[in-house]
């Protein structure tokens, strides 16, 4: 089957700036849909039906026409936090053409003069800003897709909040078109008015002396976290997350989530994994919302309950931690049903009873058990010594793969 829809990205320039590819599409379309500042683009000799996406946003106006010649209208690249990636999600590559524009990303860079491969690109257009902490580094360089006028001065006050008021900004808008315009300045001094809906922001991130340092490897301090006590402690959590060994793209269930710690650093490993936060305690979970937002992942799911009866239904996990109610009834056998083949499993124990727990689950299902003991030097009198903290007894197994 040949393709009927057509995906034109298309420019600030308008009709003008299309290849000739994407000028013949839009000439032999009977309908082109696409957003009104787009559709404003065309020129009159464009007789095809123009028809707005509908609100709340949905496809099916789209899917609806199939076999019909019908174009798709999208800001420069279709596939850079795009509608065309959604569309490739419901219809075959055989029956859709994509033309991209340059992206709006493209045309910043080149503007400032930064290789784009060494650029850290991301979107808060219909997106929580809060994503945007995982990614402040001193050094590091970022083009941010705005969601409206109001984002430059809502991502200087958070770079503020957050110990990056030395950060350099520069707001593009209408970038590629005739109305493009630069505004530079500092997140310490933005006072800036409204810009235009249509902007993109480079960042220059440089940190305040004071900043504290979050690397992106596992085992933050524990005063990046907003805890009740009820927390796993740097070391061990470090410990922890390099047995679950968070791949791109996986799902790991923290089961007991306490504060959210195991979840937050699981997602912070890459921007594509992701994990569910089982916890029924109203108070840690109001914790887990302000930490998975302070520390970047506003995407970690909160499943408010307890396990396992909270654990019905959720999609299978790639890894799964156990910090709390190992010894109820049910926990580990449910989780280690729901766990995908080839997945990890690891729960820790601090108690005598929960330590019996985890020894006689190993003898039915196999793994290593790992007696963690770590102390710090404090001080007595005049002089210092070690602090032992209670030592927590580890359990890491992998399901097999024709369980």
């Amino acid at each position: 089957m040949s393709p009927w829809l057509t995906v034109v990205g298309i420019g600030e320039d308008g009709f003008k700036g299309l290849g000739r590819n994407a000028r013949h599409a839009l000439l032999r379309a009977s309908r082109i849909i696409g957003g009104q500042r787009q559709l404003d683009l065309l020129p009159a000799c464009i007789r095809g039906e123009r028809q707005l996406w509908p609100s709340p946003f949905s496809l099916e106006p789209v899917l609806a026409l199939r076999g019909e010649p019908v174009c798709v209208l999208a800001s420069g690249d279709p596939m850079f936090f795009g509608v065309g990636a959604s569309l490739a999600r419901q219809v075959p590559d055989a029956e859709m053409r994509i033309l991209p524009a340059p992206s709006s990303c493209s045309l910043a860079a080149a503007r400032m003069g930064w290789p784009l491969q060494e650029v850290v690109t991301l979107s808060v257009v219909a997106r929580p800003l809060a994503a945007l902490n995982a990614q402040l580094f001193s050094g590091v360089r970022l083009l941010v897709l705005s969601n409206d006028g109001q984002s430059p001065a809502a991502i200087a006050a958070l770079l503020r909040e957050r110990g990056f008021g030395p950060s350099r900004l520069t707001v593009l808008e209408h970038l590629g078109g005739a109305d493009e315009r630069r505004i530079d300045g500092v997140a310490n001094d933005w006072n800036a008015p409204a810009f235009a809906n249509l902007n993109l922001i480079a960042i220059e991130c440089i940190a305040a002396p004071d900043t504290p340092r979050l690397s992106r490897l596992a085992g933050l301090p524990d005063s990046a976290f907003q805890h009740d006590g009820q927390l796993t402690k740097r070391d061990v959590r470090a410990i922890t997350l390099a047995r679950l060994a968070p791949v791109p793209g996986e799902l790991l269930w923290d089961v007991g989530a306490g504060s959210g710690s195991i979840g937050i650093e699981w997602m912070r490993a890459h921007p594509s994994c992701r994990a569910l936060a089982i916890e029924a305690d109203e108070g840690r979970q109001g914790l887990i919302e302000h930490n998975r937002d302070a520390l970047g992942v506003p995407g970690l799911q909160l499943i408010r309950g307890s396990a396992p009866q909270a654990l019905a239904g959720l999609e299978p996990p790639d890894a799964i931690f156990i910090g709390g109610g190992v010894t109820r009834d049910g926990v580990l056998d449910t989780c280690w049903q729901h766990l995908r083949p080839g997945g990890r499993l690891v729960a820790n124990a601090v108690t005598l009873q929960s330590e019996m727990t985890l020894m006689a689950w190993r003898e039915r299902h196999g793994g290593e058990l790992t007696r963690i003991h770590v102390a710090q030097a404090q001080p007595l009198g005049e002089f210092d010594t070690w602090r032992q903290a209670l030592p927590i007894t580890l359990l890491d197994v992998t399901k097999p793969l024709d369980a």
